[in-house]
Order: C-alpha cells, then structure tokens, then sequence
C-alpha cells in the first residue's frame, strides 16, 4: 500500500532529480531515501527513476504520476492547515440565533468587529425569539443566542450587553405628541400595543412591572411579539406603544418616540448567551468582539 512517506519522498526526489540534495531537503539521510523510493517502485510494480553514476531522471511512469503525487500532497496539507485552523478558531462556522430587536443596531455592531478580526469564518444568522433560542441552544442547534431573560445559569453561560432605554413610540397626532417627555402616568387608561405574554414574555414583563409600579393601567388592544409589528400597528394609529429604543431606526413614518423622564426611565436586558459545554473556539472570539463593543 502506498503510504503518505512514499509519496513526500518521490517528489522531494522528482522535483530535486538530487537523491542528495533530496535528502536534505526532506531531513533525512540518502540510504533510507533510496529504499523508500524502491519499496514505491515494487508497490507500483515500474520504475519511477532512470539512475546513474551521474544523472537522475523520470521514466516516463514516473512523469505521469508526478503531478498526481504532488496534488495529494498539495490535499493533504490543504487538509491539514483547515483543521488546524478550525481547532485554533481561524476558520469554522458560528451558528448565532438573535431578536429582532437586536439586529437593529447590537447585532451589526458586533458582526462587524467579528469578521473584520476573523474573516475566514462563516456566521449563519437565525431570527428567533428568545423562548426559540433556548431551546435551540439545548439542542445544540446554537453555538451563540442573542436574547433575553430568564436566563438558566446552570446551563448556560452569559455576557451582558449594554442595557436600552425604554421608549415611546406615538402615532402622528397623538395628543401625547405635545410633551417633550413622558411618566408612565401618562399612558394610564389609554390604547397601546403590548407584547406578547409568552413570545415576548421578558419585554412583557418588564412593562408590567412599570405598570404596577406607576398604578397605570393602560387598555392593551393587541399583543405582538415583535417590534416591527407593533409598529406597525402603531403608524395605523391603533395604538401607542413601549419599545426598545433601538427601534428608532427602523425609520417607521408617522411614529414619533419619546424619552420616558429620567427618574422613572426604564431599561432593558440583553444577554448573549452559549451552552457551557459548547468547546467552539469561535464562541470566545465572538465574545471579544461584543466586550470590545460594551467597552468602547
């Protein structure tokens, strides 16, 4: 059986027509050279070389089997240097799941820095909520979850990312649209558009907790999960809304966003989020780029 040796020595001497400078070149002495080239002439049953005193050369066996010697090799090293760098992390895939409300500014922010620093790393982008990034991280589906609270520290670990302002989010017209800044006291007995209790449980939450906190009791019309729907339905003047002030920049015309003031302003929680048994190399590198950000 031709073995990978075999092949390193017959082109080191093919391409070197040398078995002396050969040798030096593949670190070894001349004698062992020589009998490795035999064993690979009795594997293939032909001559490789025409030796002599003085010169030596291809037979024409050995021309036809130099270029697929030196592709295997070329393979096999090609082989090698990709393991190499998905073990290190230079190369190799980052599977991240993200909210919606975090591919509005976070999430550009980080992949930038993240690709710029690896850029021989491919990076496949799921939109799912946060309730769909747990579980798919249970199951191995994530290496990395952009999400929000609950978050299960026994599973999983964490890092956070700098927490957002809560915001107003008004329709063209709305009689609120006068004050410069709002109080939660404000939003107390009228229309708005909230979230979702199970697919936007944490933002849902939190405003609750507002809610009870302030004694208001706004009119919940319409429960979404996600902010560009919420939107939505805001612009059509349904209803005011509380979002994450990320949100300004998906531009919606006709909805205006107000400031909550400084003593009752309300911030929320996102996390990213990696199983503590997940050894990809790339998590750490990930990681980084987000730290780099929350530091800048």
């Amino acid at each position: 059986m031709i073995e990978i040796h075999h092949l390193r020595c017959f082109v080191g001497v093919a391409e070197e027509l040398h078995f002396g400078r050969a040798a030096v070149r593949l670190n070894m002495t001349q004698p062992p050279l020589s009998r490795q080239i035999q064993l690979l002439e009795r594997i293939m049953h032909c001559d490789l070389f025409v030796r002599s005193s003085r010169s030596v050369k291809l037979t024409r066996e050995g021309e036809s089997f130099l270029p697929e010697a030196q592709r295997i090799l070329r393979l096999l090293d090609t082989a090698q240097s990709l393991v190499s760098d998905v073990s290190t992390g230079r190369r190799g895939l980052v599977r991240c799941g993200f909210t919606a409300v975090s591919a509005y500014e976070i999430l550009p922010a980080i992949i930038s820095r993240f690709k710029r620093e690896n850029p021989d790393v491919s990076l496949s982008l799921l939109e799912m909520v946060s309730t769909r990034q747990r579980e798919a991280l249970i199951a191995e589906d994530l290496d990395i979850g952009i999400l929000r609270p609950p978050i299960d520290k026994t599973i999983f670990e964490m890092i956070a990312v700098l927490p957002e302002a809560m915001v107003v989010a008004l329709p063209a017209g709305h009689p609120l649209n006068a004050k410069k800044n709002l109080s939660w006291s404000d939003l107390d007995g009228i229309d708005m558009i909230g979230f979702d209790r199970q697919e936007g449980q944490y933002l849902h939450d939190l405003l609750a907790a507002q809610f009870l906190e302030y004694d208001v009791s706004p009119r919940i019309i319409h429960r979404l999960s996600q902010v560009h729907s919420i939107l939505a339905l805001v612009r059509a003047g349904l209803g005011v809304a509380v979002v994450p002030k990320s949100a300004r920049v998906l531009d919606v015309s006709s909805v205006e966003y107000y400031d909550m003031d400084a003593e009752q302003s309300a911030h929320a929680k996102l996390f990213i989020v990696w199983r503590k048994n997940n050894d990809n190399p790339l998590i750490g590198e990930f990681i980084e780029a987000a730290q780099s950000l929350n530091a800048g």
